[in-house]
């Protein structure tokens, strides 16, 4: 009987990560019939972040709030309160940057006056009900704000050469001339989870790499919001090469700024689903995500969980909406792309469960 642990991600936009293992799952076990299933729905600090702490912390619960969303309108989203604990006796909050200031919200994308206020909003609105420690998801994001709108939500203060505030997003980084952190909020145990390890400036920074993703697709500004972001973190005496300061469009340096601690997403999700103990007597460990690209290599769920399978004796496979040529797809077994089996992109996007059953059957066939 052959073993399969069922660990994607989510299909950003198209399909959750537990919809997507269940699909998996039906596509494989009409290959081989025999099979036994364990679904272990991942995420890395982006979308499907709350989804797995929710699912897998009993007595979790979610806490509405409304906040400024990216696209310039009120958002009502919530944050997750999690049971206290030995270590956090009030309890640890769960907040997703994606679900406060994320790009699927946005209808169309807005490189300059995208911020992450409404992120630093659900932030205040956990610390007000008084949690022990804050869980921060920072995948997703709309915006390349070097993390100013979160920090301004909680004190902060980001103002021009007159010693007026600034506007929002990147559109005001040039302007900044002092930052005033003396009513900043203060930070309990602060843990980020993010998915990438970029720092925040320079050819690998966020705006040269994720950019471009938020509508930065002029050269010139991507160039000029880096200058922005250099000029930021000498205000705020951040080490701009810090793997991780980049990510979210520089809210990963922001929340270090105010004491958080970087942490690999989907390691972090990974020991709290008991990820380890689920692959350790596994057959076949099967991942993936929406597109695995030439950065899924950078601490996202797929590559994460391959060295697992890898390292626990079990073949790692690999179900991916699209699967790039920049990608190195060596760790896995066998893979399938959604796209390909589709026959084009569109096909894929509008009927993942079907062809994510298709990629199950396809790996199944390849395990033979």
């Amino acid at each position: 009987m052959t073993r399969v642990v069922l660990a994607p991600d989510s299909f950003k936009g198209t399909i959750t990560a537990a919809d997507a293992a269940v699909a998996l799952a039906e596509g494989w076990a009409s290959v081989d019939q025999g099979a036994e299933f364990v679904h272990r729905p991942m995420a890395d600090g982006g979308e499907g972040t709350v989804a797995a702490f929710e699912a897998a912390v009993s007595g979790s619960r979610r806490m509405p709030v409304t906040v400024d969303g990216p696209a310039g309108v009120p958002v009502d989203t919530f944050w997750l309160l999690l049971p206290p604990t030995d270590d956090a006796p009030n309890g640890t909050a769960v907040v997703d940057l994606g679900s406060t200031s994320g790009i699927e919200l946005l209808d169309e994308l807005r490189p300059w006056d995208a911020d992450t206020s409404g992120f630093g909003q659900a932030i205040a609105a956990a610390l007000d009900h008084g949690v022990s420690r804050l869980v921060l998801g920072i995948g997703s994001s709309a915006s390349t704000d070097g993390g100013t709108g979160m920090l301004a939500a909680l004190g902060a203060r980001f103002l021009d050469a007159e010693g007026v505030p600034v506007a929002r997003g990147a559109r005001g980084l040039a302007h900044i001339a002092a930052v005033g952190l003396g009513a900043l909020r203060p930070a309990p145990e602060v843990r980020v989870l993010t998915d990438v390890t970029n720092p925040l400036t320079g050819p690998r920074g966020a705006a040269a790499v994720f950019g471009p993703q938020k509508g930065l697709v002029d050269e010139v500004d991507r160039a000029r919001v880096d200058d922005d972001l250099v000029r930021l973190a000498a205000l705020l005496e951040l080490d701009a090469a810090l793997p991780g300061a980049g990510a979210a469009g520089g809210t990963g340096g922001a929340l270090v700024v105010w004491g958080g601690v970087l942490a690999p997403g989907a390691a972090e999700v990974a020991e709290l689903i008991g990820l380890a103990a689920a692959i350790a007597d596994a057959d076949v460990v099967i991942t993936g995500e929406g597109s695995y690209d030439g950065q899924s290599g950078d601490g996202k769920v797929p590559s994460f969980l391959a060295s697992l399978a890898v390292d626990a004796g079990a073949r790692a496979m690999l179900a991916a909406g699209r699967i790039t040529a920049d990608s190195d797809t060596s760790l896995f077994a066998a893979s399938a792309s959604l796209t390909d089996l589709a026959g084009s992109s569109a096909a894929a996007l509008a009927e993942p469960a079907q062809w994510l059953r298709a990629a199950g059957a396809a790996l199944a066939r390849s395990a033979r």
